[in-house]
């Protein structure tokens, strides 16, 4: 019986894993309620995050046999309806179609650039590297927020910044023998997600998240479709590199297995993002905001659990500066606008 349990657990694993985080914030939900805002906050993106790890872990082993592009358009119209259902219970249907719709468009563009080029280079790299470098999203927002909101930034978030920024490099290597460049990838994902996120500080308070999140699901499926009509045929087809072979290889049939492995992608994501929704809405960004750092114990958890990949002394020292800094330049930012 044993046995029996381990084959169907590595094979339904990620499956399982999101059904037992669900089951937990669903089991948990009546207790948090006694709990302060603050906790309660943190404990909804503690869940958040690690659904959309196991997304991380699902298009990770799917990488190696079916393109981006396929698994991407599966994955969007699984969650089309649960977004319009999260629409029309936070602010209504009526909301998709109020002057500012394109700017929402807009923005999913963005996103889907983020989104393209985090996968591409998951496919290629450790998990917990890839997750590392995509970290450098926080201190690209610090910039783009001088640059493009004029906002002020002292000289102590500066160096954080600097810092940060020398620990994406400690992790690329460059002119080493162990770059990879790939690695490039997850850092241009951090550089578009944080133009999203200035974008959003824009949109953000007219439009509900959820219609962020709908427009955003209706471009990446529009052009994930676009990328299947170009490229679905495999006479494109490269597998000189792992992040070559993700987005140029044809569609594939899939597998039942591997159907609804895509088609859990649309639910995490949906369920992810209410998660994350309700942590910041009912608690102070400062606070929570740091816990988004768990990704990484996924990161090298899964990495570790099922591709044996365990990050060496220079890739820890490059994470550490990372997440140092983008703490530190959230916990400045937060302590300035209280001031």
């Amino acid at each position: 019986m044993s046995k029996t349990i381990k084959t169907f657990y590595k094979y339904w694993h990620p499956l399982v894993d999101a059904l037992l985080w669900i089951t937990v914030m669903l089991l948990a939900a009546p207790p948090l309620m006694f709990l302060d805002d603050n906790k309660r906050g943190v404990a909804w993106l503690l869940v958040g995050i690690a659904l959309f790890n196991i997304q991380d872990l699902i298009l990770k082993s799917l990488s190696g046999t079916y393109p981006l592009h396929e698994a991407m358009v599966v994955r969007s119209l699984t969650a089309l309806p649960i977004l319009l259902v999260m629409v029309a219970t936070d602010g209504g249907l009526r909301q998709l179609l109020n002057p500012g719709w394109s700017r929402m468009i807009s923005r999913g563009f963005v996103m889907f650039v983020a989104y393209t080029a985090y996968y591409l280079g998951l496919a290629a790299l450790p998990m917990a590297t890839t997750v590392a470098l995509y970290f450098s999203a926080p201190l690209f927002i610090t910039v783009l927020s001088v640059v493009i909101l004029k906002e002020t930034v002292g000289p102590r978030r500066w160096l954080a910044i600097a810092v940060g920024f020398a620990g994406v490099l400690v992790m690329l290597r460059p002119g080493s023998t162990l770059f990879e460049i790939a690695a490039i990838l997850p850092v241009a994902s951090g550089l578009a997600y944080a133009l999203a996120m200035v974008q959003a500080r824009h949109l953000g308070g007219h439009y509900s998240a959820a219609a962020l999140a709908f427009w955003g699901n209706i471009v990446f499926l529009f052009c994930a479709s676009v990328l299947a009509l170009i490229f679905g045929g495999g006479q494109f087809a490269d597998e000189s590199s792992k992040s070559m072979g993700f987005l140029l290889r044809g569609w594939v049939v899939p597998s039942q297995h591997d159907l609804l492995l895509m088609m859990a992608c649309g639910l995490i994501a949906a369920l992810g993002l209410t998660f994350l929704t309700q942590a910041y809405r009912i608690a102070q960004a400062n606070i929570v905001a740091p816990f988004e750092y768990s990704a990484m114990i996924w990161g090298v958890v899964y990495g570790w659990a099922f591709w044996g990949d365990w990050p060496d002394t220079v890739a820890w020292t490059g994470i550490f500066m990372i997440i140092w800094a983008g703490i530190y330049v959230l916990w400045r930012e937060t302590r300035t606008k209280a001031v």
